[in-house]
């Protein structure tokens, strides 16, 4: 019997509009597969959103992005509703989202990080940073870069009580210089590891999402030791986490004073961009697996936690 797969997208997150194009592509692929596909733009309200989901499908795919649909909460209400879903569960998903938690567990697990602070709005208001020149500013709980900020030597950072819509806290980490890497994780098997080079500045939301804007390498250039380790890295990160299906990490890789270098787990992404031209289908096609063979996989993979 042809499974009924329901698609969550967009919701109300600073990424709805990646989320968006996420989901469609997505939906598209399943229904190439032969599924019969639902496509639902996620209400905020958890009743409107039971109600979309009846009659019931036989699997959730989630094409959330940012807070709200990757934090866990969506996962929780599936969980409650005994509806498999694509990607990581509830805990992996609300760890990997809060940056300063994933980087005690990724400490635990002896993966190398930048080291970083978290900081109160007001105590950078009054006092700025901990950490000296260069560093970079995050909020501690959005994707795809939202509020990213890189202050370097001779540089003023632009900080104001309204122009940090973020919360309450800014996590301020030592600045890595170096090249851009990410590693996709698929299963039990990290697939392979690609470079990111922007056209300029540094790899923000806008070089993510416009396209010309940045150069993939896939396979990324580099010794093969270093290729490795990134690919053994993130796949640690990806099971120290607990997260399942589909996960990237983000890493920084400093060859800046000669080889060998140092890399730094940034972050993992439980929920990474699903176009077919993000990096993770990106990496899959590098390794022979179509888009829609990915998402396939990942329908035929989805599980509640418990």
């Amino acid at each position: 019997m042809t499974k009924n797969v329901a698609v969550l997208m967009g919701g109300w997150s600073a990424e709805r509009e990646v989320s968006l194009l996420s989901g469609r592509d997505c939906a598209n692929a399943l229904e190439e597969a032969g599924y019969r596909v639902t496509l639902i733009d996620v209400p905020r309200d958890p009743v409107r959103l039971i109600a979309a989901l009846t009659p019931r499908p036989d699997v959730v795919f989630n094409a959330l992005h940012g807070r709200g649909g990757e934090d866990g909460c969506i996962q929780g209400l599936l969980e409650m509703l005994r509806l498999p879903y694509t990607h990581s569960g509830l805990l992996a998903s609300a760890l990997a989202m809060d940056k300063p938690q994933a980087k005690r567990v990724f400490a635990a697990a002896g993966i190398p990080c930048a080291e970083g602070r978290v900081v109160s709005k007001a105590a950078y208001l009054a006092e700025g940073s901990p950490i000296a020149k260069p560093y970079v500013m995050k909020p501690p709980n959005e994707g795809s870069s939202v509020g990213v900020r890189v202050i370097k030597n001779g540089s003023t950072p632009n900080f104001t009580e309204e122009s940090w819509p973020y919360g309450e806290e800014v996590l301020i980490e030592r600045y890595v210089p170096g090249r851009e890497i990410t590693v996709a994780v698929m299963g039990d098997r990290a697939l392979g590891v690609t470079e990111i080079r922007p056209r300029q500045g540094f790899y923000d939301y806008r070089a993510k999402y416009t396209e010309g804007e940045a150069v993939h390498l896939c396979p990324a250039p580099l010794p093969k030791p270093v290729y490795d380790e990134a690919m053994n890295l993130a796949l640690r990160a990806h099971q120290a986490l607990g997260c399942r299906g589909v996960s990237r990490a983000d890493l920084r890789y400093d060859d800046t004073k000669g080889e060998p270098g140092q890399l730094y787990m940034l972050e993992v992404n439980t929920q990474p961009g699903m176009t077919p031209l993000s990096l993770v289908p990106e990496i899959a096609q590098a390794c022979g697996i179509s888009f829609a063979e990915l998402v396939s996989w990942m329908v035929e993979n989805a599980r509640c936690d418990s």
